[in-house]
């Protein structure tokens, strides 16, 4: 089992913090641009587990030996059953250093969209703080 995968499962927000790489590059599924940096994508990470209820990833798929790791989940987000995959590129050091994530179907996408809205100043907050320490 991935060791993120093991942090997420724990809730761990820590251990997942400790597996990004300072330059790691999140693309989410909702924005058009990507989120460089571990400060706010530890924070959008945060903010995922606060609004997706029933968080189970049910396969992993990857090289045990590899850089590439496809993690796939379900959960549900505003009453919506959501599944969706997360694809992450470890670095020279175990690190993720590029995480993407992809959901379906498009109404669930809309509710995660709404829900990580809400969020977002408390994301940013929370980034900006983690930055300056």
């Amino acid at each position: 089992m991935h060791p993120f995968r093991q942090a997420v499962e724990r809730r761990d927000e820590d251990a997942i913090a400790a597996l990004l790489a300072e330059d790691v590059v999140f693309t989410s599924p909702i924005a058009f641009k990507p989120y460089p940096g571990k400060a706010i994508t530890a924070a959008i990470l945060r903010a995922v587990m606060r609004v997706l209820d029933d968080f189970t990833y049910v396969r992993e798929i990857g090289d045990p030996e590899g850089r590439d790791h496809a993690l796939v989940f379900t959960a549900t987000v505003d009453g919506r059953r959501i599944q969706g995959c997360d694809f992450l590129h470890l670095d020279e050091d175990g690190k993720i250093d590029d995480f993407t994530v992809m959901v379906r179907p498009l109404s669930a996408a809309q509710a995660l969209a709404a829900a990580m809205g809400a969020q977002f100043d408390r994301i940013t907050q929370e980034a900006s703080e983690a930055a300056g320490a």
